[in-house]
């Protein structure tokens, strides 16, 4: 199981590896006559700001509840993967916008120089992709994993790219604006992850249930607890990296307030002391035969 810091320092590195990248892809694609590298580098730009947000939202997801903020500061990395999604989103139409532009506009064919710059982007970025989203898959973090797939549509791009301007220097003159098809048609892979990210992102900021299977988790340990009759409503919703939930345990009508209570801490105890990651439980007693 991988920590919150480990995914903090990946985020951390990744906006410094992205600021490298944006300049070495805008000055390559200056020098080069290559819009699609320029576009690339400008994707590039963008990832640095998504990763910032990654990095902050983890951060302050995993303090600890206050007197303001009770039941803890989760939010802030579900509104942060919702807001590296609605960047991906932005980053593909500002590419295609400019991509359109560029095959309007008659240029000069790309420097062959240039797919060597877009080979290195390529393994550096395919390489942040598979570790950030291993990561944020153990910690089932929807930021981590929508900036993911902001590495691999970095990628996308950029494979685009090394493909648009391979059939340009191949193809010679009236084939100069093939890097900017090829820009264009790397936005519609860009674009359909960008809205795939945001659904569950969005899901998380409007509470929406935990998985069926989660539920069918924290009934099976809840019920096996000697004195439980049945779990009437278990309402689940995942904040930050954690679960939170309200869990009604029937038990029997005729105990005292204190043995039930007693039923009930003990439910708690095992629920928080399980593998899944619940951050905090509300427990509720309920007589049977009502």
């Amino acid at each position: 199981m991988q920590s919150v810091e480990s995914g903090l320092v990946l985020a951390g590195s990744a906006i410094a590896i992205n600021l490298v990248l944006a300049l070495v892809k805008i000055s390559t694609g200056v020098l080069g006559n290559s819009y699609a590298m320029i576009a690339d580098g400008i994707e590039s730009t963008a990832d640095i700001f998504s990763s910032l947000m990654v990095w902050s939202g983890l951060r302050l997801s995993s303090k600890p509840p206050d007197q303001s903020h009770p039941y803890g500061h989760g939010k802030a990395e579900s509104l942060a993967g919702l807001m590296v999604a609605v960047f991906l989103i932005g980053a593909a139409i500002l590419i295609a916008v400019q991509s359109i532009r560029e095959i309007l506009t008659p240029h000069h064919t790309p420097a062959w120089y240039t797919l060597l710059v877009l080979v290195l982007v390529i393994i550096t970025k395919e390489v942040l992709y598979r570790r950030m989203f291993r990561i944020g898959q153990s910690l089932d973090s929807s930021a981590l994993k929508s900036d993911a797939w902001h590495h691999r549509s970095d990628a996308i791009t950029s494979a685009a790219a090394f493909l648009g301007i391979s059939i340009a220097l191949i193809g010679g003159p009236g084939y100069e604006a093939a890097d900017d098809w090829a820009a264009l048609l790397a936005c519609s892979v860009i674009l359909y992850n960008g809205f795939r990210l945001l659904r569950p992102a969005l899901d998380e900021v409007m509470d929406s249930a935990a998985p069926s299977d989660v539920e069918k988790q924290i009934r099976s340990i809840a019920t096996d607890i000697e004195g439980v009759v049945e779990i009437e409503k278990c309402r689940i919703r995942k904040s930050g990296l954690g679960f939170l939930m309200d869990v009604h345990v029937v038990v029997n009508g005729d105990l005292s307030v204190r043995e039930g209570h007693k039923i009930g801490h003990v439910v708690k105890e095992r629920l928080l002391g399980s593998l899944l990651p619940i951050s905090d439980v509300i427990i509720h007693i309920e007589p049977d035969g009502l």
